[in-house]
Order: C-alpha cells, then structure tokens, then sequence
C-alpha cells in the first residue's frame, strides 16, 4: 500500500494575518499529517520471503513435515524442513538465530532447547535473546515406568522404599543434561530422598535396561513407551502433566501422586530469529495456528502421541520461561554439568 502524499498550501502572509493564522493552527495540521502517515504505515502488510525452511535439531521430524504441508497451503510458497543434527540441537538453533529477520528459516524447538541453553558454557548463540516464540504447536507428558515385574506398584512405592533404604534405588536416562535426567533429579528433590543415576547413551539402551532389571526406573516421553506399557512389559507409575494423559487415562499424575508442583511437558514449538519484525511474527502465528487446527495435522500429532496447542506468540513466551525457570532451579541444585 502506497502511503498518501499530504501537501499543507501555506497562503501568502497577508491571508495569514487576515485568517488570524496562528501557531495552534499550524501545529494541529503537522499532528494530523503525523497521525494519518502512522496509521497508513502501519496497515501495511508484512512480506513474506519466497520460500520458509523449518529448520529441525536431532529426533523426529514428522510434526515439521505436517506444518510444511499446512503452511505451503495457505502461504501459497514452498515450505521444505530440513534436519540440522549435532550439538543436541545447537547447531540447529544457531543457524536460526543467525538468519536474516525475513521470516525464511523457522526453528522446530523443543524442550531441549532451554536445557541446553542452561548447561552450554559457551554456546555460540543465546536462546532467549537470540530466538524469539511464535507459538506452542504440542505438548507431551513423560511417564515413570519400571519392568512389570517390579515390585513397585506405585510411586509412592519408590519414595517410600528410596527413604528407607538411600542410594540402593537407581534410574536411568538418555544422557547427562536430558530431559529424562532432569525429571530424575526433580523427583530426587521433591521426594527428598537419595536414588544414583545412571546415564545411557540412549533413551533405548536405557529403556532395555529398565526391561532387563539392571536399573529401577526412568522417566521417558509417553509415546516411547505406550507400545510396551499396553503390551504390559513396562508398568507405568506416574505421568508429569497436570491432566491425565489420554493414551494412558488409568495412570495417575505426578500431582495426584502427591507432588503438587511435579509438572514438566515435553513439547514442540516453532522460535524466529529475535530480528524478525511484530507483524510477521503475528502473520506466522496466525498461519501456524490455523495449520494446528487443520484436521490432517491434528491427526498427525494426536497419532504420535502428542497433544495439539496451537497457541499465541506471548502464551508460549511465558510457557518456554516458565520451562526455563523450572530446569534452571534443578540444574544448580543437583549441580547438573555436561561435557
């Protein structure tokens, strides 16, 4: 849209004497020029670049090549993803953060991005700086489970049997810094007792020993094992979303266990370079919003395991601080360092 050219006809002195010309006058006239070239600069629509690259860290990339699909639809140009492994997903992250503000390169985030940007010491981007959030796309529980079995039934089983008998207890998890870690650790100080972790290399090497008895129990994300759980390998004790989790309603959650404030989701999210203006932000959150709601990507994500969001900019800015806030406070108690 063309901004209007305004032109104010100044009239000979004598006409401005006669009309009792005055500074009031004139200074109306330059607020009014000022107000209409704001107000037409600002319905200017945003533009969109000629193509978007959903950029996706380490995992599945599945949910990003349902929301390329819905985006190339409605944006009318190609939207490709394209795998960016190593670094638990730093090197994904800065290629994003280091894009330029056109809206052309958006990052699938996860909740590793905000360990990551916790124990990194010297990451060669800032996530919270250099990112900024365009919405919540899904959400996902983990699950505690132990080999079925196990003669614990419950969590409070763990806790009760962990209180009388510190350090005897162990759990595993994927790694040092990963999600399964730190939920580990927020039991051990929720519950205040003593259990030794036991890193793997793997959420499925840890998994198998988990099966094999060689380690008590873990936490994993509840798609990963809801083939094994209803297949009655693997007993689940808990889920750690606030609600019960649909693919397993007969488990309890962490909070109905007895831990009010033990909740912790993994989720998958969409973050732009923090240069990238207001309003593109705002067109993509309304697309990324409106593909959530498409019924071929909600079946996509409530397939996986995942459940849809599809929220605001602002809604997930405070979801991903709130994440971060929650991780960091276990990180320096638990004095969590990765190499």
């Amino acid at each position: 849209m063309t901004t209007p050219l305004i032109v104010f006809k100044v009239p000979p002195m004598k006409t401005i004497r006669s009309r009792h010309w005055s500074w009031r006058t004139g200074l109306t006239c330059l607020c009014w020029f000022i107000a209409c070239t704001t107000w037409n600069a600002g319905a200017i629509e945003p533009s969109l670049p000629k193509s978007i690259k959903i950029v996706v860290g380490p995992g599945p990339d599945i949910l990003a090549r349902g929301v390329a699909e819905q985006l190339t639809e409605s944006l009318n140009i190609p939207v490709i993803v394209e795998q960016k492994t190593g670094g638990g997903g730093v090197i994904a992250g800065d290629a994003v953060a280091k894009s330029p503000a056109d809206g052309a390169q958006l990052l699938l985030s996860t909740g590793s991005f905000t360990i990551n940007s916790l124990l990194q010491p010297n990451p060669p981007y800032q996530f919270s700086k250099d990112l900024t959030p365009v919405s919540l796309l899904a959400t996902l529980p983990f699950v505690l489970i132990v080999k079925t079995e196990s003669k614990f039934k419950s969590l409070g089983d763990i806790v009760q049997y962990a209180k009388s008998n510190p350090d005897k207890l162990n759990y595993a998890s994927s790694g040092n810094g990963t999600p399964p870690h730190i939920l580990g650790e927020m039991l051990k100080q929720y519950a205040d007792v003593k259990v030794p972790h036991i890193p793997y290399k793997s959420a499925a090497a840890a998994m198998n020993d988990v099966l094999g008895g060689q380690v008590d129990f873990m936490f994993v994300p509840a798609p990963t094992a809801l083939s094994l759980i209803k297949s009655d390998k693997l007993r689940a004790l808990a889920v750690t979303s606030s609600q019960r989790y649909p693919g397993l309603p007969q488990v309890a959650t962490m909070m109905e266990s007895g831990y009010a404030k033990f909740v912790m989701l993994g989720w998958n999210g969409i973050h732009v370079s923090s240069k990238t203006s207001k309003n593109l932000i705002t067109l993509l959150n309304t697309h990324l919003v409106k593909a959530v709601k498409s019924p071929q990507l909600q079946n996509t994500i409530t397939q996986n395991g995942f459940e849809p969001v599809g929220s605001s900019a602002e809604f997930f800015a405070e979801f991903v601080q709130q994440d971060i806030d929650k991780n960091r406070a276990v990180i320096q108690q638990a004095n969590i360092k990765v190499e």
